[in-house]
């Protein structure tokens, strides 16, 4: 578990990795002697508008790589000007964008009738195709676990009930979530 501290302090990272990068185009010097910080971690920075809560970047990674700290400002960073299905954040955007970090677990195979909405993120791998879905997109949603299902094969660029084909790979994973005030 991610302490109080550490995800405010985060969050700093976060805020910080964005400013500097968009106005100077270089990476702030990230630092910590906090155990926890320097672990490797799973991360995915979702940064949204601040007046209505929409998505404006997401990016992440499922495997732990990096220390945590590196992680959200790799992503941090990813959020904003690598996201294709958003156009780059400038720096005028800083100001109305309000920032979430979900630190993940492991990825683990799941079964469908093992999975908990509001508790599960999915990832699913066919082929050459993957796609993920955090565990709150399905409660901001208000799906059930099939519905959930269906969503994340759509994620992939699959078909909705290509989560039932021999070829196909379901994990879960669970997420510590929090943001900005």
């Amino acid at each position: 578990m991610v302490s109080f501290e550490d995800r405010q302090f985060l969050l700093q990272v976060a805020r910080r990795t964005l400013t500097t990068y968009l106005r100077a185009g270089q990476w702030p010097v990230l630092q910590t002697d906090k155990p926890g910080l320097l672990e490797p971690r799973a991360v995915f920075v979702t940064l949204r508008m601040r007046a209505t809560g929409e998505v404006r970047g997401c990016r992440g990674e499922t495997q732990a790589r990096h220390p945590l700290i590196e992680a959200v400002a790799q992503m941090t960073i990813a959020s904003a000007i690598d996201d294709p299905r958003f156009l780059p954040v400038k720096v005028k955007d800083i100001p109305v964008l309000h920032i979430e970090i979900n630190a993940l677990t492991p990825l683990v195979p799941i079964q469908p009738h093992e999975i908990e909405v509001g508790r599960h993120g999915l990832m699913i791998v066919k082929d050459n195709d993957a796609g993920l879905l955090l565990p709150e997109v399905a409660v901001r949603y208000g799906w059930d676990a099939a519905t959930f299902l269906r969503a994340v094969c759509r994620k992939a660029g699959l078909k909705e009930g290509d989560w039932m084909a021999e070829d196909a790979n379901l994990f879960g994973f669970e997420a510590e979530v929090w943001g900005e005030e």
